[in-house]
């Protein structure tokens, strides 16, 4: 190699490279796109852990010809005339980090956006930075409690893509950041700008995305994680035992998942008459389907049919500058040793 060649060869390994890395969304709320996106996002064996002979007659002869016309109809409940809300929200906080790590590093970090099932692809995100000349890689799924079915599968993905290379770069990755200082005064943050701007409510539901139980028992931090994040946020926002309470959503199939589930402590709040309810998802780095629809309308009807009074669901973090810094730090952390300030 010569010394021109080794020069050039040495500056882009000592590039870093971050790829931010979120579930996904189909590209339209129509039943086609959404056939194609429920199909990766369920043959994924760290989603559905069946064997394949037995989820496999199930997902192609029921779930794959029932569920993506009526996915589609919620979609079109949330989707923006730009697009899709969660592809738009992460552009938005890959600018936003690229732009903070960049006042720090200068051009030394290249950051990338990845979405676990559909567009753009880890595999696409990957061969970005490194088109880029990044010898380095931090994988940062943007999930702050980790589960196999998110982060996990979105590692095993970057790992597997990376395998393909014959110049495999120097990899870190985050695992989790449930109780990151500045995640945490985010989220609480979130809460007292509504207040004072609102008002209080009578109590505050953390909801998270459920799993099922049989994880859990193999040796999944996921729930255990999931409290102590809203733990964390209740103590600084002060509030009394008897003030909040932590539930997870989205259930899906006939096995048993992590209780209790968010509908049914939402209509038994309103079953009480709870003048207030303020719904909080600390699990989402970005509003999308679950967040939008699930619980800012299904949830929502769900109370007040019970008998409850105002609902509030508070947004995801999304874009916030205090995020987009929480992200920049934990960036920060994780590239010690490779580039100094």
């Amino acid at each position: 190699m010569s010394n021109a060649a080794f020069a050039l060869f040495r500056g882009h390994s000592e590039r870093v490279g971050v790829l931010l890395v979120n579930l996904g969304t189909p590209t339209a709320p129509t039943p086609r796109a959404l056939r194609r996106y429920l199909r990766e996002f369920l043959s994924d064996r760290r989603v559905v852990e069946l064997p394949r002979w037995q989820w496999g007659p199930i997902l192609y002869l029921f779930v794959l010809t029932l569920r993506p016309r009526r996915s589609a109809a919620l979609y079109r409940r949330i989707w923006w005339p730009e697009g899709s809300p969660l592809l738009l929200i992460s552009l938005r906080q890959r600018n936003g980090l690229a732009q903070r790590l960049a006042s720090t590093f200068g051009d030394r970090v290249h950051v990338a956006l990845a979405m676990r099932y559909g567009q753009p692809s880890i595999a696409q995100g990957l061969r970005e930075l490194t088109a880029a000349g990044c010898g380095k890689l931090l994988i940062f799924p943007l999930y702050p409690q980790y589960a196999s079915a998110t982060t996990g599968s979105s590692l095993e993905a970057a790992f597997s893509a990376l395998a393909s290379l014959r110049l495999i770069p120097e990899l870190r990755t985050v695992n989790s950041y449930f109780d990151h200082p500045g995640y945490i005064r985010a989220l609480a943050s979130s809460v007292q700008e509504v207040w004072e701007r609102h008002g209080r409510c009578d109590y505050v539901l953390f909801s998270f995305h459920g799993i099922p139980e049989k994880g859990v028992l193999a040796g999944d931090p996921y729930p255990h994680q999931c409290r102590a994040t809203a733990q964390l946020v209740a103590d600084q926002l002060r509030l009394a035992p008897q003030q909040w309470g932590v539930a997870f959503q989205s259930r899906f199939g006939k096995e048993r998942w992590v209780e209790p589930e968010t509908i049914a402590v939402v209509r038994e709040l309103g079953a009480k008459r709870i003048s207030r309810l303020d719904v909080l998802c600390p699990g989402f780095a970005a509003d999308c389907l679950e967040t939008l629809e699930e619980i800012a309308i299904s949830n929502r009807e769900a109370f007040a049919a019970a008998g409850g009074g105002h609902f509030r669901y508070i947004p995801a973090l999304n874009d916030r500058p205090d995020h987009l810094q929480a992200l920049a730090d934990i960036v920060t952390t994780h590239l010690q040793g490779w580039l100094s300030r």
